[in-house]
């Protein structure tokens, strides 16, 4: 047993002591499936917090041929699954691993190769500790060779972090070549490796035109391919244990779910751990980085980024192209780059289907609101601070009052969203809600941003709110609908959105197309709310129409 060769279990096992541990055992079955084959080298990326060093440990513990690890996997669903039985048996500590967590070189190396020379010598100094080879050898591909040669064991190799020296500005382009041809060699081809599991936070596709371990699978945040489930804690296991803990499942749904992947619906480890043992709700993912750091990036001076942070901030889906992302930090010439760092990062969440992204919950749309607080952003600021009023004056049938504040939201954010164009027609966006599919119909551009307007102008509602956008209900689909979350005895709301029109034109499409039987599990009070938007009117007022009806 050693610090890198065959390490202690003590790392896995103290997960497995911990108040909550989520198994994520079967993970193992898919990197089973692929030990000794050309899909034998694996990259998941994923953002900090969110369990990839618990995943490296545990792997360490499976392969691991000086450990006896079978009474820690014995209550695990790995040693339990009959598909998966004999694969387990087969494959349960055969492998000499070698764990190398890179950060740990990283930070204290002043150059590249410095790194790989203190690496590679204490590595080989550990190993010399169980296994005797040519006493000269320093090159640690070559010290793993003979190794293979002499014993005929293969290699398990974890890298923890290998991508933390592609993060760090202090390695330049040159330095990340070096390393990058290091690794090349350490596993391509090389017949010592049965498999290669790297973690980190971004994908190693493109890091400048230099593709020297492009044998690698990709799992990461924009494709997490088959390895979804493993990548937080999914819904079914989430409502486990709020039933556990006693908590409410609505609530940690808004605050910690809303990552997407492949349709798999997964919540913030962390941050769900956190809750459930404090018994309360609370930044605890985003607390474990500063806001400056989403600030930076969202303050980017990019045609067209303000206007689609706004969006998201809102509410809305922005689509974009992350096939064009260079995989670093650095490298960053448009705003599909930026956000799709930010989806690498955890900040945003990215639907592979329609290419669009959007903020997953309420804790990171809290740090969205933190880092646009302190300046640059004030009309977007003001609308939302303003919005407990819009809500209250709607709730009190204030027909003038609502008017008013969408008129002050629209008038104060006219220089970032504009819809006092020519109207032109586009598809509508796909809007995130329970059971919503493609919506066939032509909007345009006004009534788009108009909606934007009005999801600002009622920020604050999604704390006591479900919030749909084209909800598909009745005959059509209603613009916005606001249902409130359990124990909240505040009315519905049914929004409809006019540009040029009327609002009485607005409640009668409500009624005409049964917008409300989208509400068919609820009961009690339901506001349908009209607003519309004239822009020939000399004063470009917006106007209001608010009806109660009973369910």
């Amino acid at each position: 047993m050693g610090i890198y060769l065959n390490p202690s279990n003590t790392n896995f096992q103290r997960a497995l002591n911990s108040e909550i541990y989520v198994d994520k055992s079967m993970l193992i079955d898919c990197t089973n499936k692929v030990i000794n084959t050309e899909q034998c080298y694996i990259s998941v990326s994923r953002p900090r917090r969110f369990g990839k060093s618990i995943t490296a440990n545990m792997l360490t513990a499976y392969y691991n041929c000086e450990q006896d690890s079978r009474e820690m996997f014995l209550k695990l669903k790995i040693s339990k699954a009959k598909e998966s039985k004999e694969r387990f048996e087969e494959h349960l500590n055969k492998y000499n691993v070698l764990y190398i967590d890179i950060q740990k070189f990283a930070n204290p190396a002043k150059t590249m190769d410095e790194m790989l020379t203190s690496m590679q010598k204490r590595v080989i100094k550990d190993i010399r500790k169980s296994i005797e080879f040519d006493e000269d050898e320093d090159y640690l591909p070559y010290v793993l060779g003979d190794i293979f040669d002499v014993t005929g064991r293969q290699f398990v190799i974890i890298l923890d972090e290998w991508d933390c020296v592609l993060r760090d500005k202090k390695f330049s382009a040159d330095d990340q070549k070096t390393y990058l041809d290091f690794l090349c060699v350490l596993f391509k081809g090389q017949a010592y490796v049965a498999l290669a599991y790297m973690t980190g936070i971004l994908p190693i596709k493109k890091y400048g035109k230099h593709s020297a371990i492009n044998m690698f699978t990709e799992v990461s945040m924009t494709n997490p391919r088959e390895y979804a489930e493993f990548t937080g804690f999914t819904e079914e296991e989430v409502e486990e244990l709020c039933k556990e803990y006693d908590m409410p499942f609505d609530e940690t749904k808004r605050w910690y779910d809303g990552y997407n992947l492949k349709g798999i619906s997964v919540y913030n480890p962390r941050s769900v751990v956190m809750s459930m043992t404090g018994h309360d709700f609370g930044s605890y993912w985003t607390s474990t980085e500063t806001y400056e750091a989403l600030k930076a990036y969202i303050q980017m001076n990019f045609d067209g980024l303000k206007d689609k942070v706004t969006q998201l901030i809102a509410g809305e889906e922005v689509k974009i192209n992350p096939d064009k992302f260079q995989n670093d930090m650095t490298s960053l010439y448009s705003a599909d780059d930026v956000f799709t760092l930010l989806v690498h990062l955890g900040y945003l969440t990215f639907d592979i289907d329609t290419s669009k992204v959007r903020i997953p919950n309420s804790e990171v749309a809290r740090e969205f609101i933190n880092s646009i607080e302190d300046g640059g952003w004030e009309e977007v600021m003001k609308a939302i601070r303003t919005s407990d009023e819009l809500l209250e004056a709607t709730i009190a049938l204030d027909e003038k009052r609502v008017a008013e504040l969408i008129e002050q939201a629209h008038s104060d954010n006219t220089s970032i969203i504009k819809y006092n164009s020519e109207s032109q027609p586009i598809k509508s966006r796909l809007r995130r809600g329970a059971g919503l599919r493609p919506e066939l119909k032509l909007r345009t551009i006004d009534e788009s941003s108009l909606a934007c307007v009005v999801l600002i102008a009622y920020y604050s509602a999604r704390r006591t709110y479900f919030m749909y956008r084209e909800a598909p209900s009745g005959k059509g689909y209603a613009d916005i609908i606001f249902v409130p979350r359990r124990n909240v005895t505040t009315p519905a709301l049914v929004i409809e959105l006019k540009y040029n029109q009327s609002v009485e034109s607005a409640i009668e499409q409500i009624k005409a197309r049964n917008y409300t039987d989208f509400l068919k599990d609820y009961t009690g009070e339901i506001l349908l709310v009209g607003i519309n938007y004239d822009k020939d009117d000399p004063n470009k007022k917006h106007t209001c129409r608010i009806e109660k009806v009973l369910k």
